[in-house]
């Protein structure tokens, strides 16, 4: 497996590839979207065109099997700005982290350390940025499509030295696996004061 670290504009030979990646990784819990290409290659405009973006991607010989990525916060969805700055944290402090997303076969081998590891440096080298931040759905413990193995990763994300902040909230709509309509869903920030 090979570690590829993009940015800007360099990600977009690879948009077509990254969002059929997402579409495959997110349709599984706790996210169950049902995504489209257009949909997909919209959203990762947004690090297309943010020279400060970033976006590490796994490749398996020719395929693309996992992917995460950055950008600075103020480059990102104003419903993802508005929770930092009700709360009073100044968005061009924040490092925003995006999807951290790996194929099930790749799991388990140490790259979502990797992906941790490349972003925050990355997030370090960016002027200003004193915090790491990501958000993460909600969804309830008895939700009927939660597999019965389902693991969180609040516990890898508290070894890496996120600490989870609830006051700190997106609501973000999609459509799920299981729904005929998009409705709003509420994702929960974690967030990390850098060294």
């Amino acid at each position: 497996m090979q570690l590829i670290s993009l940015q800007g504009a360099q990600i977009r030979q690879w948009l077509d590839a990254l969002a059929t990646l997402r579409i495959r990784v997110f349709r599984e819990f706790p996210y169950l979207y049902d995504g489209s290409l257009d949909y997909e290659r919209d959203y990762l405009e947004t690090y297309v065109q943010s020279d400060d973006s970033l976006c590490v991607l796994v490749l398996d010989g020719e395929q693309v099997v996992g992917m995460s990525t950055a950008l600075p916060l103020a480059h990102e969805d104003e419903a993802f700005r508005r929770p930092f700055i009700e709360q009073g944290i100044e968005v061009e402090t924040v490092c925003y982290f995006g999807e951290s997303i790996l194929l099930p076969e790749y799991r388990g081998q140490g790259l979502g350390v990797r992906f941790f590891e490349a972003r925050e440096a990355h997030a370090r080298a960016l002027v200003g940025v004193r915090y790491t931040a990501f958000c993460a759905v909600e969804r309830p413990d008895d939700h009927p499509l939660r597999p019965t193995d389902y693991q969180p990763l609040d516990a890898f994300w508290q070894r890496r030295g996120y600490t989870h902040r609830p006051e700190l909230y997106a609501r973000y709509e999609w459509q799920d696996i299981d729904a005929a309509t998009p409705d709003h869903k509420t994702l929960r920030f974690w967030l990390k004061t850098l060294d």
